[in-house]
């Protein structure tokens, strides 16, 4: 799993790749240097385990010493005691994707040895040391056909500087007049090796963690989000980019979104590992999902009254207002349907989130059957503004509601001041719907993490250009 946390740079390396559509994304991950040091720290403590597990094949061959003759010989039981990689580093390249580097790295192994010359047999142990190992892996970003993301190996090159051997033993000195031959055989098997090791585990293990980063989201049993990739991977000097689609759709009838996401200016910080650009985009597409999934309806009953109020839902305290209601429907229950006519739309702005919905609240009359009788039917508007905040991986949030704006567009109960009903109808918004809403918004929607990814040290900023900034810093949880 070596390379696979070396790029857990990628926390979300991750979202960095590419689906072949160009468009605007609705959803942009930026990895800074600073995330990709931190992944780079936990992946080389991996890949030096790995690498000191390589698997040597056993060497033999004949050689000839000057006054000796020819001699053969054999080293078996290769074992690699251990791999060190003390200088490193990953950085990002335009249009490549990432690079990893590292100097300096040296091993040691030990093994034994058999030679024959003429009639003379002889064996032993031998030391070799491996030293001034430099290394360098250039990891190709790509997307599949579903938008998930791809890694592959484009370059790896291995150049050891220095191999010395010792051999110990009977004839152990004869194996010291031709240390070179042996020498520049191993040196050409360990470079090998190392490029062999190392694509291996980016495509078993790197390639199966990336396989973790959510594509789609499921949020609820009525809507979903799609974080597929929409473009390549954009590189610079500091930071690794990923384009997100960021996309809310109906779980039971997904339809084209009628608008299309703006561009993303992403200020300059990188005072965080990790930054999320969520445009407004994202969040009207949710607000178009749960509008046809039918999850913006809303029914208010009598039982729904918190106790501390002193009214009940019931022709009784209306007519109060539409003195007609007693006479038509005497002491009856009422229910209250709310529902959007069309999807809320939002605004992101520097003092933060804003949006003015329009509501339709419709009235019944409760008959003695169960059966309903419509009323009237009110239009809300109101001032809405949202506190948004990362917990958990997952965007979390809360309304607040302004003064609400009342007028009637229907009813069959005669014409009535709606002013009246202003105060009532405040009590409804704030003690009823909005708790219900907010303790939804509490539990929030998923942020497109890999798998034992956590975030931490949040920032939440609001731009003029129509979107939400989130920066954090990760913590990687390795598996047990």
């Amino acid at each position: 799993m070596g390379v696979q946390s070396l790029v857990v740079a990628c926390v979300a390396l991750a979202q960095c790749l590419a689906l072949t559509t160009a468009t605007n994304p609705g959803f942009v991950v930026r990895i800074t240097q600073a995330g990709l040091d931190y992944a780079h720290q936990h992946g080389i403590t991996i890949l030096e385990k790995e690498l000191a597990q390589l698997k040597l094949p056993d060497i033999s061959g004949d050689s000839r010493v000057l006054r000796v003759g020819k001699v053969h010989y054999e080293l078996s039981s290769l074992h690699l005691r251990s791999f060190h990689l003390p200088y490193s580093r990953i950085s990002p390249v335009p249009n490549v994707g990432l690079q990893v580097s590292i100097s300096n790295a040296f091993a040691e192994l030990d093994g034994d040895w058999r030679v024959k010359v003429f009639f003379v047999r002889g064996h032993g142990s031998f030391n070799l040391k491996v030293e001034n190992v430099y290394i360098k892996v250039s990891l190709r970003l790509g997307s599949d056909g579903t938008g998930k993301p791809t890694v592959s190996t484009s370059d790896c090159s291995t150049r050891i500087s220095n191999v010395r051997v010792h051999f110990s033993g009977r004839l152990g000195w004869l194996y010291n007049l031709f240390h070179n031959a042996i020498e520049s055989r191993f040196k050409k098997i360990l470079e090998t090796k190392v490029c062999d090791s190392v694509a291996k585990s980016v495509h078993n293990d790197l390639q199966r963690y990336l396989r973790t980063l959510p594509v789609t989201a499921s949020i609820d049993a009525r809507a979903g989000i799609d974080y597929s990739l929409v473009a390549p991977p954009s590189a610079t000097a500091q930071s690794l980019d990923a384009a997100l689609k960021g996309e809310f759709y109906s779980l039971a009838h997904r339809s084209t979104v009628p608008f299309s996401p703006l561009p993303l200016s992403f200020p300059s910080d990188h005072d965080h590992m990790v930054y999320f650009g969520v445009s407004s985009y994202f969040f009207n597409t949710a607000g178009i999902a749960y509008h046809t999934a039918g999850a913006l309806v809303f029914e208010i009953t009598d039982a729904m009254i918190p106790k501390d109020v002193d009214f009940h839902l019931n022709t009784t305290t209306f007519s109060a207002f539409i003195p007609q209601l007693e006479q038509m429907y005497p002491d009856m229950p009422m229910k209250l349907r709310l529902s959007t006519p069309s999807a809320p739309f939002l605004n992101i702005g520097p003092e933060g989130i804003s949006l003015r919905p329009v509501v339709d609240v419709q009235a019944y009359a409760i008959l003695p059957n169960s059966s309903l009788a419509p009323l009237f039917l009110l239009s809300l508007t109101g001032n809405v503004s949202a506190v948004i905040d990362v917990r958990s991986g997952h965007i979390v949030g809360s309304l607040d509601v302004g003064r609400i704006k009342l007028s009637l567009k229907d009813s069959v109960v005669g014409t009535f001041p709606v002013r009246l009903l202003q105060s009532i109808m405040n009590i409804f918004a704030s003690d009823i719907l909005l708790p219900r809403l907010n303790a939804r918004l509490e539990t929030g929607f998923p942020l497109p993490l890999p798998d034992r990814i956590q975030l931490s040290n949040t920032l939440v900023r609001f731009h003029q250009q129509n979107f939400l900034l989130l920066g954090a810093d990760v913590h990687f949880q390795p598996r047990p």
